[in-house]
């Protein structure tokens, strides 16, 4: 029989999990900096920058201000130690994990030969385009000077090249080895890699076994839905890893009351490994696209919280604003608050702030603080709150006052 894991219990092992709750250094250097991507395995990439761009966020939730030329020094270039690859979105994952996603390469050039076979129509191209790195070393789709490389069309209005290159880093022909102007820069996987890493790869099943544990790991407990989310797998893709791995005392059955999947109590497990905390200290904002609350049925399975990013909702329908960031405290997620580092002016913008029903009372006093570090971590001089949202109010008074 599963042991029962409560719902309180469940959420600080998962915060827990994920580097929450841990002592914080004053100054972060590149050992935690590194620490958090071997903790997460990978950080999601996007390309809006109205706060920040979202992959240094999960670092500054987790160790507070630091400098991001430390994640820059981990995630760029040839002496980095990550690739960037489609492992949930596109994200940053350390480069050994490159031989485990042969396997999702591999779906995708079947998905390519049925969707017409683009680098099969354009395969000169690609072998031209292949010349051309090894020629010249990485570069960017801009640098590449080729009659094809014209912008049109659908697909973002990518060139011929720039789509060539796109297929090309999903079936592994290319790496992309860093951004530059948030643009990829595409290698050849022998100019970035390690040679053991070359060539060589675990078969699809061991592959999923190993994402699973990893998965496992970094969640500290999960669903079977939470544990495919975490690499964008398909269920029935991890349903025997997770059984063999519950085999092996890897992971551990239990039962959290409340967790259900539709009408019938989901079953999940606990890392071997996962601590569990009797609490979890921590006042912080995550990025929307943080593994806390990127999986929205998790959000609100754990923290009865509904999340949905607002990017792409017109502007007289949206709720809780453009780019509304959750808050942390301790073991809940407590609000949200829509921020804009206005860089021109020196302001950070707080163009909403929201709270949720179960908020403690001292939600702005200890929020306060939180964004006083984000404008400072951003270089920013003032922050400024706009009327919008319950939170507003009593947020505005808590910054007024002295730090």
């Amino acid at each position: 029989m599963a042991d029962t894991v409560s719902p309180q219990l469940a959420r600080r092992i998962a915060l827990g999990a994920q580097g929450f709750g841990r002592p914080v250094p004053p100054s972060p250097g590149v050992r935690q900096v590194s620490g958090v991507l071997d903790r997460l395995g990978l950080l999601q990439i996007d390309s809006v920058n109205v706060f920040e761009r979202s992959h240094y966020l999960p670092v500054f939730s987790r160790l507070g201000e630091y400098d991001r030329a430390l994640l820059d020094r981990v995630t760029t270039g040839r002496r980095g130690r990550t690739l960037e690859y489609w492992a949930h979105e596109a994200a940053f994952v350390p480069r050994e994990m490159w031989p485990l996603f042969e396997f999702r390469r591999g779906e995708y050039r079947a998905r390519g030969d049925a969707w017409g076979g683009w680098l099969t129509e354009n395969r000169q191209l690609a072998d031209w385009l292949k010349a051309e790195l090894e020629a010249n070393g990485p570069m960017r789709a801009s640098e590449i000077e080729h009659d094809a490389n014209v912008r049109r069309g659908p697909w973002w209005g990518w060139s011929t090249v720039k789509r060539t290159l796109e297929w090309m880093f999903r079936v592994g022909e290319v790496v992309c080895v860093e951004r530059r102007r948030f643009e990829r820069v595409y290698a050849l996987p022998e100019q970035a890699l390690a040679s053991e890493l070359l060539g060589t790869a675990p078969d699809e099943s061991e592959s999923i076994r190993v994402l699973v544990e990893r998965a496992a790991s970094a969640l500290g407990i999960a669903t079977e839905a939470d544990l495919a989310d975490y690499w964008r797998m398909k269920r029935a893709q991890v349903r025997d890893a997770v059984r063999d791995l519950e085999d092996a005392g890897v992971l551990i059955p239990v039962e959290v009351p409340g967790w259900r999947s539709g009408t019938r109590p989901a079953p999940a497990w606990v890392h071997r490994d996962a601590r569990r905390p009797r609490r979890i200290e921590a006042a912080t904002l995550l990025s929307p696209f943080d593994p806390v609350v990127w999986f929205r049925p998790r959000a609100e399975r754990m923290f009865d919280f509904h999340y949905r990013i607002e990017i792409y909702t017109p502007e007289p329908q949206r709720v809780f604003g453009y780019y509304s960031l959750p808050v942390l405290l301790d073991d809940d997620v407590v609000g949200r608050v829509d921020l804009k580092s206005d860089r021109k002016a020196g302001v950070l913008r707080v163009q909403s702030a929201w709270s949720e029903a179960a908020a403690p009372r001292e939600t702005a006093a200890r929020l306060a603080p939180v964004l006083r570090r984000a404008a400072s971590w951003q270089g920013l001089d003032d922050i400024v709150v706009a009327e919008r949202g319950d939170l507003a109010h009593a947020l505005r008074a808590e910054l007024a006052t002295a730090p």
